[in-house]
């Protein structure tokens, strides 16, 4: 099993006064050589957007972008058509595919939204472009993994294109999760959304990031009650 630990204070940082964002990986006027993405997993953005505020009008191609409010609610407008509130609790995910321009913006004029921004590298280029959105109950993922990101098109979660699986779960006090790899090679990100874990030899705090390597399970440990997002991701 090979480790890499990203302590939250280690992120780049980036406040532009409407937009404050961290960035794990590389991304925009932070780029560090060393931390340029994990696997095919290339950006994971915690983005907090003051009210009324947001990304106007841009593009993408070629690439999975995931969206997971944690708080408040996003407003989406794109070039297929699609134009939704993504509210927490939900997860988006948008395949840019052969191309495609889109905004986000925070839906209220008086409360911050925070969300994560997410991009993996796609498993098929110049696919058609697809957008798909889904509430998920938070009460099905206590002390349990649930599942809101996969290849797999029938099993409730959002479909992706890419071999790879995201995983939600909330963690009472001194409770033990266990988590086995879907494909053999895959590597596994974990980030601490809050509270405090052990895995194996390492502790997590909130917003502390964890990518693990040539493993098949692991064993997650919460010392205080915390909320986990897992990333199941293909590692080339």
């Amino acid at each position: 099993m090979k480790t890499i630990i990203y302590k939250s204070d280690t992120r780049g940082h980036a406040n532009h006064g409407w937009l404050d964002s961290h960035h794990t990986f590389s991304f925009a006027s932070y780029h560090n050589p060393e931390r340029v993405r994990f696997g095919l997993l290339r950006v994971l953005n915690d983005d907090i957007v003051l009210p009324g505020e947001g990304f106007g009008t841009h593009p993408h191609d070629n690439m999975e972008i995931i969206s997971i409010p944690l708080k408040g609610a996003l407003a989406h407008k794109d070039s297929t058509g699609n134009e939704h509130i993504i509210n927490t609790g939900d997860v988006q995910i948008m395949s840019a595919g052969s191309g495609l321009y889109h905004s986000e913006y925070n839906a209220s004029l008086k409360d911050d939204v925070n969300f994560l921004q997410i991009w993996v590298f796609p498993k098929k280029r110049d696919i058609e472009p697809r957008y798909e959105q889904k509430t998920f109950d938070a009460n099905e993922r206590k002390n349990n993994f649930q599942l809101v990101v996969s290849p797999n098109k029938n099993n409730g979660a959002l479909w992706i294109n890419q071999d790879a699986y995201f995983s939600l779960t909330e963690l009472d006090n001194g409770k033990k999760i266990n988590y086995t790899v879907n494909i053999k090679g895959n590597g596994i990100y974990i980030f601490l959304l809050n509270g405090k874990i052990t895995i194996g030899n390492e502790i997590l705090e909130t917003r502390d990031g964890l990518g693990i390597e040539d493993v098949n399970e692991i064993e997650i440990k919460a010392l205080e009650n915390s909320a986990v997002l897992l990333m199941e991701i293909p590692m080339k």
